[in-house]
């Protein structure tokens, strides 16, 4: 697809065609915990990874098909159901993967997702088209229809509707984001399965994912050296398209309807950016948030310890308060 747009310059008029970028198809397995860790370990060698021993009484029910945005292509999610209680209901956290909206795998969310259900939550890794098979917004609209899907099956297993957060890494950080600063804008819903329930969050858990991608503090969309994954997700380098980048900010989203958020960063300032901002909105609005941060940690300090433990309880702590308070 390309768009050819006139520009004046001097006295001349010259063509300028822009270009959309195409999914480039297979699967990219550049990003894995196993690689990141042989990398960070050279960096922090008392690092060891989070323990990924399922807690006594945790179940898990995996590879459930919950949307078909295209013939024959199934997005499937795993569900992990806290130990038997007397709870008729229970919170739920839909969890978004990070790589770069190209690469990464759900499973990588499996160690946070059997702990959190330990405490009570179910928790729910979930897979999601990636730049490589389709460009913005078709990660969002899986999202949003994970969440119905929730919804839809929430006596299945277990799920207390008006208990609902979304999580997010890195990039699934972003997208957690985006996805609760959109809650009630039907722009950003897309046309997926179980079209009835509401797709609203009603918590936001965003660990190391940015808020705004043009912005003083982002990093992305330097392509001079090669091409930045942000600029493979959207298609257009945000000089072409800056608007598409704005539309896919939660800072520029915030309003009444956003939820509670849950801030825990690294000591890597642009994988936060934006995040101020957002925070000086939200106060405006009366919408709490709160923030932890490990200043001294790498990126990807959310799979190793010693940085697990306390980022499952900041979660924990997080979800219980903002839940509670609207019991």
């Amino acid at each position: 697809m390309r768009k050819t747009i006139l520009l004046l310059v001097g006295t001349l008029f010259v063509t300028a065609t822009y270009a959309q970028l195409s999914p480039t198809g297979g699967r990219d397995t550049s990003f894995t915990v196993r690689k990141s860790f042989v990398q960070e370990k050279k960096r922090y060698p008392e690092i060891t990874l989070a323990d990924s021993t399922l807690p006594p009484g945790v179940r898990i029910d995996k590879n459930i098909p919950y949307s078909t945005p295209m013939p024959g292509r199934d997005l499937v999610l795993d569900v992990y159901t806290p130990p038997q209680g007397t709870l008729r209901s229970r919170p739920a956290i839909l969890m978004i993967h990070g790589g770069g909206w190209r690469s990464g795998d759900r499973s990588h969310n499996y160690p946070l997702a059997a702990q959190l259900a330990a405490r009570g939550f179910v928790t729910v890794p979930i897979e999601y088209r990636l730049s490589t098979e389709a460009l913005y917004p078709a990660a969002v609209h899986d999202l949003k229809a994970a969440v119905r899907w929730l919804r839809t099956h929430a006596t299945t297993y277990g799920i207390d509707t008006s208990r609902i957060a979304v999580l997010g890494f890195s990039a699934g950080g972003q997208l957690a984001a985006l996805i609760g600063s959109t809650n009630h804008n039907p722009a950003f819903e897309g046309v997926g399965d179980n079209p009835s329930p509401t797709s609203t969050v009603q918590a936001v858990v965003d660990i190391d994912g940015i808020l705004a991608f043009i912005h003083p503090e982002s990093g992305e969309g330097d392509d001079l050296r090669h091409i930045s994954a942000a600029t493979y997700w959207f298609g257009y380098s945000k000089t072409e398209k800056p608007d598409l980048w704005r539309e896919a900010s939660a800072l520029t989203h915030a309003d009444r309807n956003m939820p509670p958020i849950l801030f825990i960063n690294s000591g890597v300032d642009r994988m936060h950016a934006g995040r101020d901002d957002l925070i000086t909105s939200l106060d405006k609005l009366g919408i709490y948030s709160e923030v932890h941060a490990f200043p001294d940690a790498p990126h990807t300090f959310l799979f190793f310890n010693p940085w697990f433990s306390p980022t499952v309880t900041y979660i924990t702590d997080f979800l219980h308060r903002v839940f509670n308070a609207h019991k």
